[in-house]
This record gives C-alpha cells, structure tokens and sequence, in this order.
C-alpha cells in the first residue's frame, strides 16, 4: 500500500530520497519521468513500453496511481531545492545499502559469496582477482566506500546486517572480525593497487 503523505514520505520513498541527497541528478532524472508519465498519462500507448520500470502502486481509498506520483514528485522536488531536509540516518534497507556503496557491493556480492570456494583458494585471492579485474576508478571506490561504511556503522550488528545486503556471504577469518577484515580488504586493495 502507498505510504506517502504530502507530509511525510514513507519508509521507500524515504531511502530514494537520501539517495536522490547524495546524487541529484537522478532525482532530476526522476522529476523528468514522473512529469513525462503525468503528461502523457498512466495508459498512454506512447510510453507503455516504459511504464514497465514503474512498481506497482496500490493507492489508499480515494486516490489514484496519479495522485500517488504527484506525491511522489512534490518529495523529489522538495530534496532537490533543499537536500539537507533529508535526514542523514545509514541506510535502512537492503536496496538502499546496494545504491550507497555499489562498489562495495560488485566486491563483496561477486566475489565473496557463496560460490566463493569454487574460484579461490583464499580471501585474499579473491580481491587480489577483483583489483585486478576492476578498473582502478573502481577500485578506489571500493576502498573509499569501504572507509566510509566503517566510518559510519558503529556496532557490529549494523556491519553484519549492511555486509550481508552488500552480498557478502563469508564469515570473516578465525581471529578476525568483520570490521578487522574488511580494513584487511581496504589494505591490501590501497597496498598493491
């Protein structure tokens, strides 16, 4: 069900507003869709294809998908005029996690996951393939995305939840925690990069 109050986001939109804070221009990008879709309208044959993007929205009682967009796009506008109305919370759901740290993300969800043991020997191996892989714009951010997540989750229950979204499916090296591996990870990517 839509959540959103022309007061208030909900919880979704709320995560794609702190995102739209960090970048902008996908929230112009957003605003430009949205005013495309409310121009030409919902069933338009000459935006069907796509109108597939959009998730379905389920209005309240006495709304329409339409007005649920205008919400929508008044949140959108509102951030771009003015990001610091976001509040600056760490992300809050696996998709947010995902947009804020999408190096990290390629990192940890392509190269430490499950099927980790089919391709390398060690954790190290794994980065090492994946600095080499990686162009070096990624690279440094990985290790810039890995400093700020360390820098901004402060338990070990947060790291583990925001880890586990960013695809990481290993338990980290006996004698070693979580937020000692991954500044191991940032080492060893800043030491031979």
């Amino acid at each position: 069900m839509f959540s959103d109050t022309a007061e208030a986001p909900g919880p979704g939109l709320a995560s794609y507003l702190r995102i739209v804070a960090r970048d902008p221009a996908r929230g112009v990008v957003a605003v430009q869709q949205l005013d495309e879709i409310l121009t030409i309208g919902l069933f338009s044959e000459e935006i069907a294809d796509e109108i597939a993007w959009l998730p379905e929205i389920r209005p309240p009682m006495g709304m329409s998908v339409e007005d649920c967009l205008r919400i929508s796009r008044s949140h959108i506008s509102r951030v771009l005029q003015d990001p610091s109305q976001v509040s600056q919370e760490n992300p809050q759901n696996s998709w947010e996690w995902k947009e804020r740290f999408p190096a990290l993300g390629q990192l940890l969800g392509a190269y430490l996951n499950q099927d980790f043991p089919d391709f390398y020997d060690s954790w190290q191996e794994a980065v090492d393939d994946y600095r080499n892989e990686m162009d070096g714009d990624d690279v440094r951010n990985s290790v810039n995305e890995i400093t700020e997540l360390l820098a901004i989750v402060r338990s070990d229950e947060e790291l583990e939840q925001a880890t586990d979204a960013l695809g990481l499916e290993l338990l980290p090296p006996k004698g070693t925690n979580l937020r000692q591996w991954l500044e191991s990870m940032r080492h060893r990517m800043t030491a031979t990069a």
